[in-house]
């Protein structure tokens, strides 16, 4: 959105910045410090929080900032915003709460804690921007319509290619042109990797070596189509997605015309999908239609190619570099980048990686244990499958074979979480048919207000 930095230079010839805040200080978060601080007029990082404070320190120092103070209460980060100070905390919750901060980024990739983070930002009029595509894959539509009623936006980050692919979808459904298919371009799927094998890639790159697994195994790109589907209405056309592979290399002009059932595209309210090998990668696609035959011979002379199937693509997503677009779109044109538009569209659900015995642990997102696969969210419920973003701490009733789906009724939950409680609500928010229980499933938008 080039007006964004027009109407940041004016904030920024004010005096008058967006204040953001920052939860999570690791690869990525050092990263959007960085271009906040150093290269983003019209908007201040004014406190980070992380669990290591060493850490968050490091995040404005590599940013160039160097006088930064620890702040334990909400009154001392105030005070610190009025002064034009730095600040970092242990304490995440204090950037929600606290007066003079705009909007939270939300960077951790933490499901548990995310979803604290993002109901509390909501709860105190706070925009947020998740860079947490696993909170927003397993409670996001119910976040958004606690964001709806606080009047905040609730969104994920403009350079992640959920983002990216939101933002080319926008502009090729503006054309006229019905999109089809969203799609993400991957240079490596393989389900059974593990931070063992990730671990070398990982040291290379400066990243947790779970985070780098939960690509590798295509957990990842599993939340980021969801979170796509869940914005635009699309499903997937079957458990997994068709994930075709290509020779390293192909031109994606080449061949995705030929990937994907026409079936699929043309009935329907379109997929989301994504091809392995392919270039320019690691970019997104949209695959349209137009039926106009007018418009058709125009698509054609401006080298799109006769039909059905028109491509529309991004050949690159700069994550961090982007994210400050989010702030201000959310901050001053109350724009999403990417949010659901409703009910669950698609889900996450879990796999199992090994074989796995009764009476373990499940691990996290990205581990040794499970990986994600995309699912419809009717079948999801139906079928009562476990989304992964729940399936960390469960505990196994039964032995799971390798590659077999996990249900709820396999596991044990764990007791008090609020991303479980989060999914009640969502369940009973979005299958009541009236206005007055929904807002009844609204447990915690209720004892917000029951505080006030």
């Amino acid at each position: 959105m080039i007006i964004v930095d027009t109407a940041l230079a004016k904030r920024h010839a004010e005096g008058n910045p967006v204040r953001v805040a920052m939860v999570g200080a690791g690869f990525m978060g050092r990263g959007i410090a960085l271009q906040i601080c150093k290269y983003t007029q019209g908007v201040e990082l004014v406190a980070i929080s992380n669990r290591t404070l060493d850490k968050a320190k490091q995040a404005y120092t590599q940013a160039e900032v160097q006088d930064v103070q620890e702040v334990t209460s909400v009154a001392q980060l105030e005070e610190n915003i009025r002064r034009g100070k730095y600040s970092i905390t242990e304490d995440a919750m204090l950037l929600c709460e606290a007066e003079g901060i705009d909007a939270v980024i939300e960077v951790t990739g933490a499901v548990e804690f995310g979803t604290n983070v993002a109901i509390k930002a909501i709860q105190n009029g706070k925009h947020i921007i998740m860079m947490n595509a696993e909170v927003d894959g397993t409670v996001g539509p119910i976040l958004k319509v606690y964001a709806d009623k606080a009047g905040v936006v609730f969104t994920n980050a403009d350079g992640d290619q959920p983002g990216v692919t939101m933002n080319l979808y926008r502009f090729v459904k503006g054309l006229g042109v019905k999109p089809v298919l969203c799609g993400n371009i991957k240079g490596l799927h393989d389900p059974y990797r593990n931070p063992t094998t990730q671990e070398g890639f990982a040291k290379k790159w400066g990243q947790q070596p779970s985070m780098v697994t939960s690509f590798a195994d295509g957990s990842k790109i599993s939340f980021e189509q969801a979170i796509i589907a869940n914005g635009t209405g699309m499903r997937v056309a079957k458990r997994g997605m068709h994930g075709p592979t290509v020779l390293g290399g192909t031109s994606l002009k080449d061949c995705v015309h030929d990937l994907y059932p026409l079936d699929d595209l043309l009935e329907g309210p379109g997929i989301v999908d994504y091809v392995v090998g392919a270039e320019p990668g690691p970019g997104v696609f949209v695959l349209g239609t137009h039926d106009n035959p007018i418009q058709q011979h125009y698509l054609n002379l401006y080298k799109l190619g006769e039909g059905p199937l028109y491509l529309f693509y991004t050949p690159y997503h700069l994550c961090h570099f982007e994210v400050p677009n989010t702030v201000a779109r959310a901050v001053l044109f109350n724009d999403a980048a990417l949010t659901p538009m409703g009910a669950p569209q698609v889900e996450v659900v879990s796999a199992a990686k090994i074989d796995l015995k009764a009476g373990e642990v499940l691990d996290g997102i990205g581990h040794y244990m499970t990986y994600g696969l995309c699912e419809n969210a009717d079948t999801t419920a139906a079928e009562r499958l476990l989304p992964i973003g729940v399936a960390e701490g469960c505990v196994l009733k039964r032995d799971i074979p390798k590659d077999q789906v996990i249900t709820y009724d396999d596991v044990v939950m764990p007791e008090g979480r609020l991303v479980d409680k989060l999914r009640q609500e969502q369940a009973l928010y979005f299958a009541a048919t009236d206005e007055a229980n929904r807002n009844k499933a609204l447990q915690h938008l209720n004892r917000a207000e029951a505080s006030v």
